[in-house]
């Protein structure tokens, strides 16, 4: 991938997406939080403790190359994407709440990010491989995730109007972009892929599959209703690959750190949709919803 590509277009892109997530959330998102603690509380345990936790055993049961042991650390910490919203629609999910976990999940990922891949690199990385997110670089991971949602948010209160006409076209654009980098990630690592499918495919959908049942099943066992829960699986399960994907080829200029979430964008949308459809089937139908 050509390096303006990777240094002006990449993070501009992510900006865009970034405020396009930004014109779907309001301050009353975060204040929800208060009145549904347990839930988010929940959510964010499963996310950022459990999950993460998972992705660690991963690596290690599998033995992944050290880059590509990073690269799942990237995605294990990054937030849930925002299409989420939408499985949660289509499968009966709490959307209130998931847009609730986004907002949450999207301030939260600007600390939580760099810590999770620092430690990655300094377990994972021998001394002779050079790669390191500095404080100059974690100031960066910040800007990329806060400033964009900031903007959109600001936009949201200040011009509904304008919001409510540019948010189909930049989810559209979300979509297109995410199929963009995995075919550029893809096409510069073209005479490893193969390689890299048969070392991280396996560790992807493991990870998947993971994230979707904690995600649904230790809400439910701790007490949280079935609508919540199924808006829990999706935002765990749904992970943003796109952000995952950006950081790796930009602040980290490593396009092998950037193959897990490359092979997990192919396996979750589809693993998303099945596990939705053996909930309507088999799993409790939720009787209501939050506001």
């Amino acid at each position: 991938m050509d390096s303006g590509i990777i240094t002006i277009l990449l993070p501009l892109a992510l900006a865009i997406i970034m405020i396009g997530l930004g014109l779907e959330l309001r301050l009353q998102d975060f204040a929800r939080v208060t009145k549904h603690p347990k839930a988010v509380l929940i959510a964010l345990f499963c996310q950022l403790v459990i999950l993460v936790s998972i992705a660690f055993i991963i690596c290690k049961v599998l033995a992944l190359p050290p880059l590509l042991s990073v690269g799942l650390m990237l995605l294990a910490a990054s937030p849930g994407g925002s299409t989420a919203n939408l499985f949660s629609y289509l499968f009966k999910g709490d959307i209130a709440l998931n847009i609730t976990l986004t907002a949450i999940n999207s301030v939260i990922a600007a600390f939580t990010l760099p810590l999770i891949v620092n430690f990655s690199i300094q377990h994972f990385m021998n001394d002779g491989q050079q790669i390191h997110l500095e404080l100059s670089k974690i100031l960066q991971v910040f800007a990329i995730i806060i400033i964009p949602v900031g903007i959109g948010m600001l936009i949201r209160h200040y011009a509904p109007n304008f919001t409510q006409k540019v948010n189909k076209p930049l989810r559209i654009f979300a979509v297109s972009f995410l199929i963009l980098i995995i075919i550029g990630a893809i096409t510069k690592e073209r005479h490893q892929i193969l390689d890299y499918l048969a070392q991280v495919g396996l560790a992807t959908v493991v990870f998947c599959l993971c994230s979707l049942i904690v995600g649904y099943f230790v809400p439910r066992i701790l007490g949280i209703n079935s609508a919540q829960a199924r808006a829990c699986a999706f935002e765990i399960g749904i992970h943003n690959s796109t952000l995952a994907m950006t950081i790796a080829l930009t602040v980290m200029a490593s396009s092998t750190v950037a193959m897990p979430a490359a092979v997990y964008s192919i396996f979750m949308y589809v693993f998303a949709a099945v596990f939705g459809m053996l909930l309507n089937r088999f799993a409790p139908q939720p009787v209501a919803v939050l506001n």
